[in-house]
Formats: structure tokens, sequence, C-alpha cells
């Protein structure tokens, strides 16, 4: 058995219905959820209900306790999957609780597809708690989301700053709530350093050569994320181009940047037209990787790579500076959301910071000392974005010129240098303080939530409240001078 973390025998388990995206796909939820399920299977009994659009399997169910056994080593999983159009309904969830039983719901991402849910959170958690794994991407600290906090028993905040806006926003009610830090968590089985002399190495070489197809290529920048506006893949092209300029053309002839992502997304844009349009191809290598790729394929691009680059404006994590950090390689990435955490600055006692109302983030660039795996470019610019259903986020732009400066940062370092630090944030981030590894993370839900059934009290049919006056919405922490 692969996990060993408090095993519980299959009948006397608590059973969980994971509300998320179906852990067979390939999303950064789908696979987190998959994770979780992986290494808590010895301890909690779990029943999927997997969303995707316009799901094929609509209508099916699946038993995959026998995959999950050989997968981790156990004998009594039990793990049911329940395809869904969409994260479900009301009348699709009451049909799941009356045939399965749950003992508690967990729901995985924003909260905006889980309002049909909090409306009836009170017929729910008068029986069973709910357990919300939560993500924010930025400030200010959305009061429009605290209805939907306090629907929940239990908050696991995947960010430092998730955790400080979950109080923030909750304020007097944060104390009735369990809200803990849990950060996204990789299966280092799949993701690892490859160097020289390792089992795969040869392998990684074979790869490099198809994938750069033979060219002469010494450096690469590698960004693995999707072509949507707020990842801000078309800066990344541009402070590619600028970086090419400031090492001068033959230097950069013998650099690469990869992006695996779609080449064309409606929510993003056409990249290969801001290719054509911004980069020389006689000196400016830009290479796209748009097939679907498996976990050991994804880890040899990784372990090819110099740098991994994100420039996200807004960030809820960054999944792929992790992937980055436990195969051994640096990052460059915007300072905002969870991709701060990643990059541990730390305060003037050397510690890791955290966040409070009169310091809700670093996006400002209050503190520059950070791990010496990163490399991190500040933004220029916070504005502010927004919609009915979120009318206010900050837009944390970084300039491109300032991300090729740290392009050219990572370029101008000796390799053994890179190397070193590469190494450095791979233990960190495998290490105690950091526990961005699967299993870390998947021990850390088993404490959170064995707490939360202990201490579960269920609600009552209804309250009374007399109300005096109107809540006032106001933030309760600072937005500049910080």
């Amino acid at each position: 058995m692969k996990n060993k973390f408090r095993y519980i025998k299959q009948q006397d388990r608590k059973k969980i219905l994971l509300m998320c995206d179906d852990i067979r796909m390939h999303s950064g939820i789908g696979t987190m959820g998959k994770e979780i399920v992986l290494h808590t299977a010895q301890h909690f009994n779990w029943v999927n209900l997997g969303g995707a659009t316009k799901h094929p399997d609509e209508g099916k169910a699946f038993d995959l306790s026998e995959n999950v056994n050989k997968e981790v080593g156990l004998e009594d999983s039990y793990v049911r999957l329940i395809p869904s159009s969409g994260y479900g309904d009301v009348k699709k969830v009451r049909e799941i609780i009356s045939i399965e039983k749950p003992d508690a719901i967990f729901i995985f991402t924003d909260p905006r597809y889980w309002i049909w849910l909090f409306e009836i959170e009170r017929e729910i958690r008068s029986k069973i708690p709910i357990f919300w794994l939560n993500i924010w991407d930025d400030y200010p600290a959305p009061l429009y989301n605290k209805t939907y906090y306090d629907s929940v028993d239990v908050l696991m905040a995947i960010s430092k700053q998730t955790k400080n806006i979950n109080k923030l926003v909750l304020d007097e009610k944060a104390k009735d709530k369990i809200i803990e830090y849990v950060p996204h968590g990789i299966n280092t089985s799949y993701f690892f350093p490859i160097k020289k002399g390792h089992d795969e190495y040869d392998k990684l070489l074979k790869f490099r050569k198809a994938v750069l197809k033979e060219r002469d290529i010494d450096f690469i920048f590698f960004y693995n994320s999707r072509n949507i506006r707020r990842k801000c893949t078309a800066d990344t092209i541009l402070a590619y181009r600028i970086f090419c300029d400031k090492v001068g053309k033959e230097k950069a002839k013998k650099c690469a940047l990869i992006l695996h992502t779609d080449a064309i997304d409606p929510n993003g844009t056409d990249l290969r037209a801001v290719r054509e349009a911004m980069c020389d191809p006689d000196y400016v290598n830009v290479f796209f990787s748009t097939d679907k790729l498996a976990p050991a394929q994804m880890n040899l691009l990784y372990n090819m790579a110099d740098a991994t680059v994100l420039l996200s404006s807004n960030e809820g994590w960054g999944l792929s500076l992790t992937e980055s950090l436990v195969t051994g390689t640096p990052i460059i990435a915007n300072v905002t959301g969870g991709m701060q955490d990643q990059m541990r600055f730390e305060n003037k006692k050397g510690e890791w910071i955290d966040f409070s109302s009169d310091f809700p983030s670093n996006h400002r660039g209050t503190i520059k000392k950070c791990g010496a795996w990163a490399f991190p470019v500040f933004p220029s610019n916070h504005s502010i974005a927004g919609s009915p259903l979120t009318p206010y986020i900050f837009d944390d732009r970084c300039s491109p010129d300032d991300a090729a400066v740290a392009m050219e940062e990572v370029f101008n370092l000796p390799k053994e240098e890179r190397e070193i630090r590469g190494s450095e944030g791979y233990k960190w981030a495998t290490g105690d303080e950091a526990n961005f590894t699967a299993m870390k993370m998947s021990n850390k839900v088993i404490e959170v939530l064995d707490h939360a059934f202990e201490n579960f009290k269920p609600r009552k049919s209804f309250d009374f409240h007399k109300i005096v006056e109107r809540p006032k919405k106001y933030l309760k922490h600072k937005l500049t001078g910080y």
C-alpha cells in the first residue's frame, strides 16, 4: 500500500461525495481530485460526481475500485464515478444522496458553479457536512462570496491568500468554520528530476531532439497552461521576443520558447498569428506543443526546460509552477495569487510570509527576498475587472519588458547554478514546509476532514433573525500602502 496513513477497513470508512471534474480527466481540478482520491482511498470511500462539458458518458456509472486498488496497492478501496454534463443539479444530488448515503459532500472549484447547491445547504447540512476545497484569484476580498463561504462547514484554502480572504470575508463568522491551508500537491511518481546518470536520461535526450526537430537549441523556456486571456500567453511570447533582442540574435538562435497549449482558443487568442507578427523566425524560436500528453511525457518537457514561465494576471495557484518545482526546474512568475506561495517570499526573520488585513498580498513588491529557484516579476499595474456575478477583482498585469529582464537573469546564470537553484526548489517543494506533494496534500485532507467529522453539528431546520440594519459591505483590509 503506497499510503498507510490512517488506514481504516472499507466497512468502517466515511463515504464522501466528491463533486468536481471527472477524476479521469486531465484538467487541473480533475488531476487534483484524482490525487486526493488515490491517496486517501485507504481512509475514505469515494463517489465522484464527475463533471465535463457535454460528458460522453452521461447516464452511466463506473466502479473504479479495482483500478484504484492496482494503482495504490489496496485491496478494499471503494471508488464510484457518476459522469455528469456540468457539475450536477439539485435533483441529481438528491438522488445520489438517497442511493449512496454519503457522510459528507466535498466540492472543488469556483463558487459560481455551486450556487444551486448553496441554495439547499440547510437541507444538506441538517444531516451531513459540506467541505469545500476553495480558491480565489485576487483581492479586493470578495464580500459577494460571503454567503457562499457561510454555506459550508469546512474551507480548505489552496493558497495562503485564499485562507486570508476566507477569514476577511467571513469576519466574525470565521470562528464558526474550520479554515485550513491545503495547497496543491503533485504526484512525485509522475513528476521528478531527470539529470545525467538517471535511468531515463537517454529517453529525455531523444524526446528533446524530437520536440525541437533536431534544431541546435541550448536553452529552453517552457509554458504549460491554457490559452486564455488571464494567463497572458501572448504577453509571454512578446516577453520572449524582447528577451531575444536583449541577448542578441546569435545567442537567441540557440534559445527556444515551448508553449504547451492550444494555439487557438476562443477564450484566448490566435497564438500562431501572434508568433507570426512578433517573432522573426530567423532568430526567435517559438514552438507549439498542442497534443494531449501523458504525465511521463509532460515530465520530460519540464526536465528539458531551463525555466518554466507563467505571467497570469489572475491565478489562484498555477499548477505548472508546482510541476516545474518537483522536476527541479526554476520558475519565472508574475507575483499574484497562489503563485506567490510557490516563490516562498520571506520576512526579515527568514520566515515564509503569511497574509493579513494589513498585508493582504505581496503583489506590490513589499518583500523582494524569495527562494533561489524563483525569479519574480512584479505587476506594473493593478486594475479592477469584474462582472455582475463577480463585481470587482484586481487584474495584476506585469510588463513583458520586466518579464524579459527575468528571462535574461535566468539565461545569464551558469548551467550549474541553475541546476543548484532548481534542486533547492525541489527539496523545498517536496519537504515539510511547502508540502506540495500529492501524498502530503492528501494526508492534510485526511487530518482536516477527520477533525470536521468529529466536530460536525447538524444545522437547525431554520433560524430567526432580527434585522435591525442592513449589514454594510465594506472592505476590512488595505487596498494601498502595503
